[in-house]
């Protein structure tokens, strides 16, 4: 039996590394791009807010089209109190965002995002809780809760400062986008860049349903990519950083912070020319003062990781689950899909 193994062994393996070869070596030379994840914290006291999630040092071509519609569902539970305060935040948020961008010149991008935001009770509540209880982890009041509700409450003082429990659905916050390139280095082995880019967040959506904040937010930011073609494929790292002026607006006003800051890193590696896996890390300061509650006034910590798959057509469709390494301050879970396509 041992030599009838060895010889189906022998076989096999030979088998294995014709398919690896057949899928991989040739078009290492021709590996995907390593590009962040477009996505940002989806809390829904954050998402209000111009927190970019196009983040890429890489600019669209002079006179080239990129589009992409981007959907984040983002699933929220997280209360806390202490002898003043008290904040439930428990529900789901969708974002549907359709970003384009033009390429103006070769250093300068232009670009427009519309948002869609749709906030209800969800239905993820029982496949989280089980999750959790599959792998020994917290459930943080969860399980206890009534499921697939919508509720945001905060009250501060005695005043109730935020109460919401309608669902609601709208176009959110248009934003207006720039880019310049500063520096880049392409060739058969190497792409450096390295991009400034700016966002203007208009108050088009309607803050008494959170699909907005009621105020104009402006952030600048710098952004830069390494990427090197290796015998084992493409390696990428990627980051950025920035900060946001935030106009005083509808929700929590007077205690909102008008100065913030965000940044994000993110490192991949390409085995062919079709798929990548990446693994990204957001990071934002408090957008709220005066409070001590973790969700309000605590720096968020958010981890993406996930994946490419180029599809026919030259699509590009990035596959990304996201939590909060930061407990309270993200959503506990989010689940990321993004299309793109240049043109």
């Amino acid at each position: 039996m041992n030599q009838i193994d060895a010889t189906s062994n022998m076989k096999i393996y030979p088998i294995l590394i014709t398919v690896f070869t057949l899928l991989f070596l040739p078009t290492i030379a021709l590996c995907l791009e390593i590009e962040p994840f477009r996505t940002a914290n989806r809390s829904p006291l954050v998402q209000i807010y111009g927190l970019p999630a196009e983040t890429s040092a890489s600019l669209v071509s002079p006179g080239g089209w990129q589009f992409s519609l981007t959907q984040d569902i983002a699933s929220v539970y997280s209360s806390g109190s202490i002898a003043n305060e008290k904040i439930l935040l428990d529900g789901e948020l969708y974002r549907w965002s359709l970003v384009g961008r033009y390429g103006l010149t070769e250093n300068m991008e232009l670009g427009l995002e519309i948002p869609f935001v749709l906030q209800g009770g969800g239905f993820l509540d029982g496949f989280i809780i089980d999750w959790h209880r599959w792998w020994g982890l917290p459930q943080g009041g969860r399980d206890t809760a009534p499921k697939n509700r919508l509720c945001y409450n905060y009250t501060k003082d005695g005043i109730q400062r935020l109460y919401m429990r309608r669902s609601s659905g709208g176009i959110g916050d248009i934003s207006l986008l720039a880019a310049y390139s500063l520096y880049t280095n392409h060739d058969d082995n190497d792409q450096d860049s390295i991009a400034i880019r700016g966002q203007l967040k208009l108050p088009s959506g309607d803050s008494s349903y959170m699909l907005g904040s009621g105020g104009t937010d402006i952030s600048m930011f710098l952004t830069g990519s390494m990427q090197r073609m290796t015998e084992w494929g493409n390696l990428g790292v990627y980051a950025s950083g920035g900060g946001i002026y935030i106009s005083d607006g509808d929700i929590l006003s007077g205690q909102q912070e008008n100065l913030a800051g965000f940044a994000n890193a993110g490192l991949g590696w390409a085995p062919a020319t079709w798929i990548n896996f990446k693994v990204q890390c957001n990071f934002t300061t408090p957008f709220y003062k005066d409070s001590r509650l973790d969700e309000l006034s605590k720096n968020s910590f958010f981890l993406v990781s996930g994946g490419t798959l180029k599809l026919p057509g030259d699509y590009l469709l990035d596959i990304g689950v996201g939590e909060d390494i930061a407990v309270a301050t993200a959503p506990d879970v989010s689940f990321h899909l993004g299309l793109s396509k240049r043109f």
